[in-house]
């Protein structure tokens, strides 16, 4: 009886802890993201027609845009940026959204 509930409560706590691996995006360090952002994404997307910024959308665009960060269009140009570096990012972007409490100031 005893090896069962071990067995079924170590089987919860394993599915309780992939689900919050999936649910982890944004989780990030938004200072590093802004670090990173300006590394690796205000290159091509800084002083143009394609500017982004924080508050080129609300948090709810980028969520979605993050959601599956293959279809970004830029991705292949991600050379040397970790899933964690993009978590970042992303945390960055999320968190000063235009929509945010506290909104990005500049673009």
């Amino acid at each position: 009886m005893n090896r069962k509930m071990i067995s079924l409560l170590l089987g919860v706590l394993l599915v309780l802890s992939i689900a919050s691996m999936a649910t982890a995006m944004g989780d990030g360090n938004a200072r590093k993201g802004k670090f990173l952002y300006r590394k690796h994404c205000r290159t091509c997307h800084g002083d143009s027609a394609s500017d982004l910024s924080p508050n080129s959308k609300t948090q709810a665009g980028w969520t979605a845009t993050f959601s599956d960060t293959s279809k970004i269009q830029c991705s292949p140009d991600w050379n040397g940026v970790s899933e964690k570096d993009l978590n970042d990012i992303f945390t960055y972007l999320h968190d000063f959204a235009k929509d945010s409490p506290t909104p990005a100031k500049c673009s």
